[in-house]
């Protein structure tokens, strides 16, 4: 006879069992494909003042660089810091030794930004959120390589 479980909904739960369920799909992912490991990047934008108006958030890891956060103060758009902070990081991917970079982004954002700059869309979600659609592209930094 099977023992009964129950399903509980935490919105607060404990750190250590959420520590305790990722170290269990960390193991098993380990199993399949042999240990690995996700390698921050951050990369910051300082004015004069050392105040910071921009930057790009992400990690490396399997091969692929993510980028999850790329923002540029709105009065400092349009001068190439965005351009600036992308190329940089895709520098630092490919020294990492990264294939390829892939993000998520809103139609509200900037897909044109990141297309203009080799990003393909592989997948998108349409009313995500309402009236807007979610975007997953992904760029080959191999071409990059020469």
């Amino acid at each position: 006879m099977m023992p009964e479980y129950k399903i509980s909904i935490e919105i607060h739960p404990d750190s250590k069992q959420i520590d305790f369920i990722d170290k269990q799909l960390h193991d098993f992912n380990v199993g399949k494909i042999g240990n690995y490991q996700y390698t921050p990047l951050f990369l910051l934008l300082r004015d004069s003042e050392k105040n910071v108006v921009g930057g790009l958030e992400g990690f490396s890891g399997l091969g692929w660089f993510h980028i999850s956060t790329l923002w540029v103060a709105e009065e400092l758009r349009g001068y190439g810091y965005g351009k600036a902070l992308l190329l940089e990081a895709e520098q630092e991917a490919i020294n990492r030794d990264c294939l390829n970079a892939y993000l998520f982004t809103y139609s509200f954002q900037a897909p044109e930004f990141y297309q203009h700059f080799g990003y393909e869309i592989f997948g998108e979600l349409e009313d995500f959120p309402p009236g807007h659609r979610r975007y997953f592209l992904k760029k080959s930094l191999q071409k990059n390589l020469s």
